[in-house]
């Protein structure tokens, strides 16, 4: 059932939204994480390095997706905000059509690449054979990764923040259930690992659907819902494609950093793989508050309450910007011991050294990443979504790439400036964020 999230207090709004999503987001990360860790236990640094590299590509394509997917979430909040359930059926059904399609084009194509995906990634040799078996498994299973994040946009979008938890806690459970069978009991490696990703997914969307056909809302759904119609994807793709190109660009620096570490050594590409995963942990806070400026910023533009919209964005300003900084200062501490946590080997040593380096440069993006995610989030919902755009490709393009090549040939022996230069990217994302902010709150709310 559809929740309105226009009215009452913003503060409790924003909190009682948001738990939700960060527990999603909890669990999301916890799903990918756990191959990384299962594998470690059992395998050696090639298999852990397999794994950080697939499943990296494997998160650029899923963020990308839902980048896409915000277009749906935004649409639909939107008529829901301003009570116009006909509106928000055509969005659902046209996103069910948009993306069923999508998923089927991307599955074919990436099956036919992967190959010289994995050369383009610089895979060290020892870990070529693990990765391409990750990656083609995980490719077939795109469509059910796709149909999980647009059923859980919709949700959102419909101020259901809820059920997307439980969906995604249960095939959490799932992936470790089964990564300890294939990977621990079959031996079975990265390929164990691929597996337990795309059936605990499958798993995922039929339970998803199992709730959708006992769920009673107030918007009907027919055929002439789900027949494409030129405005309704249209509008979602307004707002879709400049995130899902944000998004897209953002894990390309990510991959490009992969690469660069990938010619360091196979113990670097192991060691800045494990801590993107730690990394994509330490996000949850910042993420969801994305989601949730995202989401409950629609619904109020949709009502036309721009004011409280602006609201929201504060609040998630406040406690993204206090949760980095506590964070950033925590890891200081305690960085080696968080690498030290998924890699086992005799080997793992230099992975546990220079990934405690990379970690404590990097963790300092918490603080700036946070604040620019809310602006995302809000630029979203009001419409404006080729700004949040805008300053991640030019943090990218002006600082963290370039920053990143530069820390690597420089500093050959640390991976502390590399770190460093992710944080100094997003800080000029904030500072282009600001300026923008400022820029539009001058003029008429559009939607």
């Amino acid at each position: 059932m559809e929740k309105n999230l226009t009215t009452g207090s913003v503060f409790k709004t924003v909190v009682f939204f948001s738990l939700p999503y960060f527990l999603s987001y909890f669990l999301q990360t916890l799903y990918g994480m756990a191959d990384l860790f299962i594998v470690g236990q059992y395998e050696g640094v090639a298999s852990t390095t397999a794994v950080s590299v697939g499943s990296q590509l494997m998160h650029m394509l899923t963020v990308v997706i839902v980048g896409l997917a915000m277009g749906s979430t935004v649409s639909i909040g939107q008529a829901i905000g301003a009570n116009d359930t006909k509106k928000a059926g055509q969005q659902i059904g046209n996103t069910v059509t948009l993306f069923l399609s999508l998923s089927v084009v991307l599955t074919g194509l990436l099956l036919a690449l992967v190959d010289p995906i994995v050369a383009l990634m610089s895979t060290p040799e020892e870990a070529v054979e693990g990765t391409a078996a990750y990656l083609t498994v995980c490719f077939l299973g795109i469509p059910f990764i796709t149909a999980y994040n647009i059923i859980s946009s919709i949700f959102r979008g419909m101020g259901d923040s809820k059920t997307p938890m439980f969906l995604i806690a249960a095939a959490c459970a799932a992936n470790i259930g089964l990564d300890y069978l294939f990977i621990g009991g079959l031996g079975l490696g990265p390929m164990g690992a691929a597996l337990g990703t795309t059936l605990s997914q499958t798993f995922s969307v039929l339970l998803s659907l199992a709730v959708i056909l006992r769920r009673k809302s107030g918007i009907r759904l027919s055929k002439q819902n789900f027949r494409p119609c030129a405005p309704v994807m249209k509008q979602i793709l307004r707002v879709g494609v400049p995130v899902a190109l944000q998004d897209g660009f953002i894990q390309i620096s990510f991959l490009i950093i992969t690469v660069i570490a990938n010619g360091r050594g196979l113990s670097d590409a192991a060691a800045v793989g494990i801590v993107e995963k730690i990394i994509s942990f330490l996000f949850l806070v910042p993420s969801s508050m994305l989601s949730t400026v995202s989401a409950l910023g629609a619904q109020n533009f949709g009502a036309g309450k721009p004011q409280r919209a602006r609201q929201t964005l504060g609040y998630a300003l406040c406690i993204a910007g206090v949760y980095g900084l506590c964070i950033a200062l925590l890891v200081q501490l305690c960085a080696e011991p968080m690498v030290a946590l998924f890699t086992d080997s005799a080997d793992s040593a230099q992975v546990i050294l220079g990934g405690g380096q990379y970690l404590r440069g990097y963790v300092w993006d918490c603080v700036f990443a946070g604040m620019h995610f809310s602006f995302s989030g809000y630029f979203c919902a009001c419409g404006k979504s080729s700004l949040s755009f805008l300053h991640n490709f030019l943090s990218i393009v002006l600082v963290r790439v370039p920053g990143a090549y530069l820390a690597s040939a420089l500093f050959p022996s640390t991976l502390l400036p590399m770190g460093l230069a992710t944080a100094a990217g997003s800080l000029l994302s904030v500072c282009v964020c600001l300026i923008a902010y400022r820029a539009i709150t001058r003029e008429p709310v559009t939607r």
